[in-house]
């Protein structure tokens, strides 16, 4: 393989690559189209295609483009062995819950060398997902989703109305960017008049296709813009610290409970010091109540004082249990 294909990106290499094979034949300003890429790069890329020896030939005339000659089958041979295990490790979980990427997943192994494709299916079969919780049924996607999906692929315009927290519902005319699964929530990801916002797939009353076209914005990445909103509202949901005291071999327990909302901050004596984090007081010792001596809040007082009225209206409710035991 030419030095030329070793610098390419494999991703783009497949995208390239596919995206011929469905057409038969492309122009360096489709490519450029639909890979968001410069027709300039575009073009290179394609003559670094039919430069390793893969059968892409330029067409010349009016009507030319690059053509993938007979509908060549080629191998994803942009893909290194390690890239291969890395995507097949990606895809192969979703396959064992959708039976398109299943079909996709097939047809990609054949795509493979034939050096790569034992390790590739053993790296597809590696996980599977079961969405169902114990005694549960499988989850359907929403309708409303797999139309809104549809609309971000299509890159079409939307009618929503939206039922915000506390508000009437109201009609928002938006360009569906992206759609996000958070713990069974599904949010949509959308520009608008105001700029980007993020809507609540359980919010949407109705969405409707206005039959018009939008451009993404430039430079516009949907995980990128789905962890600057989760950082926000992390930021939002942790507005007050605590710093709380524990035995260390206990610690793991509260990490794992709390998350990014419980951090080590040292040691003072044998004790672990940790900053606990959540919107308000009342909040923070909900958290820790239920750990009775075995932690010490240091401050604030907002939350000491929390704490002891949560204990006054335990020990209130259940005095004379405690007294029959006696």
């Amino acid at each position: 393989m030419s030095a030329t294909i070793g610098v390419m990106r494999a991703d783009r290499l497949v995208a390239v690559l596919l995206l011929m094979q469905a057409r038969g034949r492309v122009t360096a300003a489709d490519v450029a189209a639909e890979l968001e890429i410069s027709v300039a790069t575009a073009r290179r890329d394609l003559e670094a295609l039919s430069t390793a020896g893969i059968p892409v030939y330029p067409q010349p005339g009016r009507n030319g483009g690059w053509q993938l000659v007979g509908g060549a089958r080629t191998d994803l041979s942009g893909l290194t062995a390690t890239e291969a295990q890395a995507l097949f490790l990606l895809v192969g979980p979703a396959a064992s819950i959708a039976p398109d990427a299943k079909a996709a997943l097939r047809k990609l192994v054949r795509a493979l060398p034939d050096t790569f494709r034992e390790h590739a299916q053993a790296a597809a079969e590696a996980v599977v997902i079961d969405p169902a919780r114990w005694g549960e049924h499988v989850k359907e996607r929403p309708e409303l989703v797999r139309r809104l999906q549809d609309a971000v692929v299509r890159r079409e315009r939307v009618r929503l109305l939206y039922s915000g927290r506390g508000r009437a519902t109201s009609e928002r005319v938006v360009d569906p960017l992206g759609l996000v699964d958070k713990d069974d929530v599904w949010y949509l990801i959308a520009w608008t008049e105001k700029g980007q916002r993020t809507f609540r797939i359980d919010r949407v009353a109705g969405a409707d296709a206005t039959g018009e076209t939008f451009e993404r914005p430039d430079g516009f990445e949907l995980s990128t813009a789905w962890a600057e909103i989760v950082e926000r509202m992390e930021e939002r949901r942790s507005g007050l610290t605590a710093t709380v005291l524990m035995d260390e071999r206990f610690v793991w327990v509260m990490q794992d409970r709390l998350g990014r909302n419980c951090e080590v901050d040292g040691t003072d004596g044998d004790r672990v010091r940790l900053k606990v984090t959540a919107p308000t007081p009342l909040m923070i010792a909900q958290h820790l109540a239920g750990w009775g001596g075995s932690i010490e809040v240091v401050d604030p007082p907002s939350v000491q004082a929390e704490l002891a009225r949560l204990g006054r209206e335990l020990t209130r409710r259940y005095a004379a249990v405690d007294h029959l035991d006696e």
